[in-house]
């Protein structure tokens, strides 16, 4: 138990909610600044950046001048980092990257350096850059989870699966129950080969939950796997059962180690409607969702599946080896290098 300094005098009644609402303030208040520090950091970064490219553009001075200012800043500022060859090389391609408006009414404006790096190493569209910054910013993805959402092409594969959201949920969650899928689940990360049984696909699933819930998105909880539920005095187990906070609904996952048929969503219907009457709060919480994850499927005959079945349903495939393209990578060095240089610098 901690001790009262002497002289400390007791609370009055509402101190603790004042103190509260304090404490949020300064916390605020240092994330504000913390921010503010990081804007103004890009901003000289893009500045310095966009004055080598137009002196290497419009007066042809060449490329080594990088090398010739990372001596020269590096003298002058020998208590700063950040001003090495290579880092002034990305802040050549930053500045390319990006309009300096970017910085203050983008999101790229509100992610560390560590972050811009990777987006300017790991891809070249503009477009890409950005949906990826706005993730980034809006989930508060870590510079490696940045990565591997990058590398796994996370975003390329959301709203992908084949739904009926827009005829069984309201608008606006149809849309963001939409988005909530992807198409195809990359389940490599289990480390099994093509022809894995369903039963050995669900161990290893919940064995590397957390590399699952990563590929699911944000808003996905583990409920469990196997979920006993006893309707009409007989036994029934779920393969996999979610909560997704963001719908506040329950998504029944079901896997099928072979190509979808349209049996295939009786069993998962059957399994949502027992959710609907066992698990789910009609006050709080939206119809279940289903989500049948399957080996391959016919678009066509998913999409008909689909069209006069009255629950919230999709249907997508799973690949558990690699074979998606590999993200467009740059010129530029990676990361880890100029993380080497910087952390060699003094």
């Amino acid at each position: 138990m901690i001790e009262k300094p002497p002289g400390l005098v007791d609370p009055p009644e509402g101190y603790a909610e004042w103190l509260a609402g304090l404490k949020g303030r300064v916390y605020a208040a240092q994330q504000r600044a913390a921010l503010a520090v990081n804007t103004e950091m890009l901003r000289l970064y893009w500045q310095i950046g966009h004055d080598i490219l137009d002196r290497q553009e419009q007066q042809g001075w060449g490329r080594k001048i990088t090398e010739r200012l990372s001596h020269d800043l590096r003298t002058a500022f020998p208590a700063m980092k950040g001003f090495s060859r290579t880092n002034l090389d990305y802040m050549r391609a930053f500045a390319e990257a990006w309009p300096e408006e970017a910085i203050s009414q983008q999101a790229v404006g509100k992610l560390p350096w560590g972050h811009n790096l990777v987006l300017l190493s790991k891809l070249k569209a503009t477009e890409e850059r950005f949906a990826y910054a706005a993730a980034a910013a809006r989930y508060g993805w870590s510079r490696n989870v940045l990565t591997i959402q990058i590398e796994r092409r996370t975003i390329e594969r959301q709203g992908q699966a084949v739904t009926n959201f827009d005829l069984t949920i309201p608008a606006p969650d149809s849309e963001l129950a939409h988005e909530s899928l992807k198409d195809p689940y990359r389940l490599d990360f289990l480390g099994l080969g093509e022809e894995a049984e369903e039963r050995a696909i669900e161990d290893a699933l919940v064995d590397h939950v957390t590399e699952f819930l990563l590929e699911l998105g944000a808003g996905f909880a583990f409920m469990g796997r196997q979920m006993h539920l006893e309707v009409g005095g007989e036994d029934f187990w779920i393969d996999l059962l979610f909560y997704q906070a963001k719908l506040h609904r329950y998504v029944v996952i079901e896997l099928k180690a072979e190509k979808f048929k349209p049996g295939h969503l009786g069993q998962l219907g059957f399994y949502m409607t027992a959710v609907d009457h066992q698990l789910r709060d009609p006050a709080t919480d939206g119809k279940t969702i289903g989500l049948l994850l399957c080996k391959s499927k016919n678009q066509v005959v998913a999409e008909y599946a689909l069209e006069d079945n009255t629950k919230p349903l999709g249907i997508a495939e799973y690949q558990l080896v690699e074979s998606l393209p590999e993200p467009l990578h740059t010129a530029l060095p990676t990361v880890e290098q100029i993380e080497r240089e910087l952390s060699g610098e003094h």
